[in-house]
């Protein structure tokens, strides 16, 4: 800490040294500090308070009794107000303790979760809006155990885009998504464990007429049509691996979209004529009727016939052997078990 400190403060301040001799450091609790930053991040003690859920008094107390020891100790307080109505003032002394304070509260939350982690007392599970019903089915396993033992299942949403990040950063223990693999094989996943739960291809969903686009297209003829396509995700790892890191410029792409659901209501809107590319499953969805943003828009099979051959990895993730550093009954390997139980099922 003492190397943030002396490459954060602004030049002049003695508070890098004051941290060391000053027993103020060890007494402004993680809440006080968590109150700063919210009001560097706000620019108003009042604004701050409603983002803590607490009165404004409250919020105001601290930022004073901070303001007066800090004044004391370097000649210079952390915030300034301006008057009425304005956003306070952050000083130098005040941007040098909110980075010090960021590091600190980060520092401390990556510690505890990783002490409850390896305890056993914390399962961070992360999925993706389409396998919730997944670790649904999986958690019905394990749930009554985990709350006998007390153990916390915390779930976050991921993106495609960050499933790999998120293992490896160690934010989550395990993954439920899709991943873009080559047919048959599990290329780019071989540095984690797979609990393979399906695989699949993609369809399209359309607003062309038939007469311009049949029943069925190949994946060598994407570039003809007039495609509604995601900014990233699963499918746009689809179309980077079909025609490479450019494939913007190789298509004809009508629109770009978030949100799949925008997208079938922009077709369904009829502003854009065109073709989504979507994953099989929802393609069956659709096809059914049970997608309300995708009434009146037509499936269309897509095939693959352009190399390389790709498709659609369904399944469970986790870090390569992080299992085998705890006991069979660690919750990490029971909420595993519980998602092969509901694979052989």
């Amino acid at each position: 800490m003492s190397t943030s400190a002396q490459l954060l403060l602004p030049a002049g301040t003695k508070l890098s040294r004051l941290l060391h001799t000053s027993p103020l450091l060890l007494d402004t609790t993680l809440d006080q500090l968590r109150t700063l930053i919210a009001v560097y991040e706000t620019r108003s003690a009042l604004r701050a308070a409603r983002v803590l859920g607490r009165e404004q008094s409250s919020v105001q107390k601290q930022v004073d009794t901070l303001n007066r020891n800090f004044k004391s100790l370097c000649g210079e307080p952390l915030v300034v107000k301006q008057g009425r109505g304005k956003d306070v003032l952050i000083t130098p002394t005040g941007e040098a303790l909110v980075e010090l304070a960021r590091t600190t509260l980060s520092e401390w939350l990556d510690s505890i979760h990783e002490c409850r982690r390896k305890l056993g007392t914390t399962v961070t599970v992360g999925t993706t809006r389409f396998m919730l019903d997944s670790l649904a089915k999986a958690w019905h396993h394990v749930a009554d155990d985990f709350r006998r033992r007390d153990v916390e299942l915390k779930v976050v949403h991921i993106r495609t885009k960050d499933i790999w990040q998120s293992l490896e950063s160690k934010e989550v223990d395990i993954v439920c998504g899709s991943v873009v693999t080559h047919a048959g094989r599990t290329s780019g996943v071989e540095d984690f464990d797979v609990i393979e739960w399906r695989r699949g291809g993609l369809a399209l969903l359309t607003n062309l007429p038939e007469s311009r686009l049949g029943a069925s297209v190949g994946t060598g003829e994407l570039p003809k049509l007039p495609l509604v396509v995601p900014g990233e995700g699963l499918i746009a790892e689809f179309l980077r691996g079909w025609f490479g890191s450019d494939y913007r410029n190789e298509l004809d792409i009508a629109a770009e979209i978030d949100e799949i659901q925008y997208g079938m209501s922009l077709l369904r809107s009829g502003l854009v004529e065109g073709c989504m590319i979507v994953t099989s499953g929802l393609g069956v969805v659709a096809a059914n009727n049970e997608l309300r943003e995708g009434s009146g828009l037509r499936v269309v099979e897509l095939t693959n016939d352009r190399k390389p051959q790709l498709e659609r990895l369904v399944g469970v993730f986790a870090r390569k052997e992080e299992r085998a550093k705890f006991p069979a009954d660690h919750p990490l390997n029971l909420l595993w078990a519980a998602f092969q139980r509901e694979v052989s099922d």
